[in-house]
């Protein structure tokens, strides 16, 4: 990952401290928000602690979008990934 993917990461954290705004959505809604979007950026996260299940985070026009899965999703070969010990949301 280089310079400029992490503080990207970073700025979608600090959005998301600041704000507490997060979308949560069905795992094909995120994907439909992935594709739309130009240079995608997409944090990657596992939690669970009885049941694991695989997280996700990317911002689109400003906005944080988050889901989860029970299966890793698929993404096309043209974004960036950036892996997470975990994601944590509002609730």
């Amino acid at each position: 990952m280089g310079a400029g993917g992490a503080a990207h990461a970073a700025a979608i954290a600090n959005a998301i401290k600041s704000s507490g705004v997060v979308v949560k959505m069905e795992a094909r809604d995120f994907l439909e928000i992935v594709s739309r979007a130009e240079n995608p950026l997409i944090v990657v996260g596992e939690g669970g602690v009885f049941k694991k299940h695989f997280q996700y985070l990317t911002s689109y026009k400003g906005l944080a979008f988050f889901t989860k899965s029970p299966t890793p999703l698929m993404f096309p070969s043209r974004l960036e990934i950036v892996r997470a010990k975990t994601i944590s949301v509002p609730e």
